[in-house]
This record gives structure tokens, C-alpha cells and sequence, in this order.
């Protein structure tokens, strides 16, 4: 697929304003991050030429590899953009500033470390690493060849900085600023395993169905939560975060 149609299929997500809640910024990020909606007149969020061309790559690795094994169930590449990295990126912009407001990164910044758990085929990790190439990203996939499909992804990508651990979540012992989950089987058991990685002050964040809102919250009610935001182009899809106390 040409990186122009990538693009427009991606505009929906990367123009919906997006407003962070009070606290739920890093403190290392916080002169970055926007305070609110982003206002009339303001320029949306762009991807550069080379990040629309590792998507288009990207596709092309997980339409070859979807043949022998299950990453998705999704065939359309299409589809693929608007339910996976649109969804991705969306998250993206609501947990890291973007990459053009990030003109001197500092050393604090280039050790910000996120994981995803349960990765599958990379999302929401891989398009987070996309759009926020500072990040030092740890994928959690216990699946032998579903690791070996990320291995390739991010060496044809040419990534740095990213570990994949082919281990299951609850044998990691490092914590993260940022913990993704998104799309895992047995969610309510996988819960407070994610939560433990979540390092003091740092955040947990679920791309989940609007039903499994109150199941998270339930299950984790020590996590302070900020309000569900909608996915957009979806009915039932939610981004839901949650700040872990120091």
C-alpha cells in the first residue's frame, strides 16, 4: 500500500484532539505534553515520509508472516491500518508528545522506558516506538514465533533500543515507566501482572472494549484512573489509563 493512502486512512486518529488529564504526564515529559484539545487553527499531527514508509513496511512483513501463522485475524490491509495502527497511534499521542515537539532530547527522556505486554503482532508497541523513537521498548511475547515475527519487524525497520523478551509477563522482574495492554486473552488474570511492571508514578494503559472498563477498575482499584477516552471510528473501543502512586 502507497504511503499517501496510509496516511489518509490514518488522519482520523492523528486529528482527534486529544486531552491529557491532570497527572497522568511523566514528570520527565511534562513540558512536552499537551495540557488539553488541541484548538482550532492548531497544526494535527503529522507523520514523516520515513514513518509512513516503516508502516507500509511493516504491512508488508505482517501480510507475509499472517500466512503461516496467526498474528491477526484481520486479512485487509486496510482494516489493518484503521483497527491496528490507528488505533496504536492514537494511544501514542495520548501517552508521549510528539516527535517534532522533541527537538533536544535529554538523557532522562532517551532512557524512558515502555513494555507491552502480550504483543502479538506489535501493537499498540511497535507504532508507539514509531512515533516516539526515544522510547526504550521492551515487547513481553512468550510465543516463539510470534517473537521471531517482532525480531524481523524491528530489524527491517532498522529499530533501536528495542528488547523483545520471549518470556511470559509474570517471570519479568524490571519495571516501566509505561506498561501497554491491548487485546490479550484471560485480561482480568493478566491485570495485575501488568500492573506490577508499572515502575512508582508511572502508567498503565489499556486499549480495551468499553464492557472491560469496569472489570479493570474493579480489579485494580488501588491504580488512580483517568476517564475512559474514546477510539475513534469505533463503537465500543476505549483508551483507559491509570497512575500508579509512588
Amino acid at each position: 500500500m502507497n504511503t499517501a493512502q496510509i496516511a489518509e486512512l490514518l488522519d482520523p486518529f492523528l486529528h482527534a484532539p486529544v486531552a491529557i488529564p491532570d497527572g497522568s504526564c511523566p514528570s520527565e515529559l511534562s513540558s512536552r505534553c499537551h495540557s488539553e484539545p488541541a484548538k482550532a487553527g492548531e497544526e494535527p499531527a503529522v507523520l514523516s515520509p520515513a514513518q509512513l514508509q516503516s508502516i507500509s513496511t511493516y504491512i508488508d512483513i505482517l501480510l507475509r508472516w499472517n500466512t503461516r501463522i496467526n498474528l491477526t485475524a484481520i486479512r485487509d490491509p486496510e482494516e489493518i491500518i484503521t483497527r491496528h495502527f490507528g488505533e496504536s497511534l492514537f494511544a501514542a499521542r495520548y501517552l508521549f508528545p510528539a516527535p517534532s515537539s522533541v527537538s533536544s532530547v535529554s538523557s532522562v527522556v532517551k532512557g524512558f522506558a515502555a513494555a507491552d505486554v502480550g504483543s502479538g503482532a506489535g501493537f499498540p508497541g511497535l507504532p508507539l516506538k514509531l512515533w516516539a523513537p526515544y522510547l526504550s521498548l521492551t515487547l513481553i511475547e512468550s510465543n516463539h514465533k510470534k517473537a521471531a515475527f517482532l525480531r524481523e519487524v524491528a530489524r527491517a525497520l532498522t529499530l533501536t533500543d528495542v528488547n523483545i523478551q520471549n518470556a511470559r509477563a509474570e517471570t519479568v522482574t524490571a519495571t516501566f515507566h509505561v506498561v501497554t495492554l491491548r487485546a490479550v486473552e484471560r485480561f482480568n488474570a493478566i491485570l495485575p501482572t501488568a500492573a506490577a511492571l508499572v515502575a512508582p508514578s508511572g502508567r498503565l494503559a489499556l486499549l480495551i472494549g468499553a464492557a472491560q472498563e469496569t472489570q479493570a477498575r474493579f480489579t485494580l482499584p488501588h491504580l488512580a484512573w483517568s476517564t475512559a477516552v474514546p477510539v475513534p471510528k469505533s463503537r465500543s473501543r476505549i483508551l483507559l489509563v491509570a497512575h500508579r502512586p509512588q
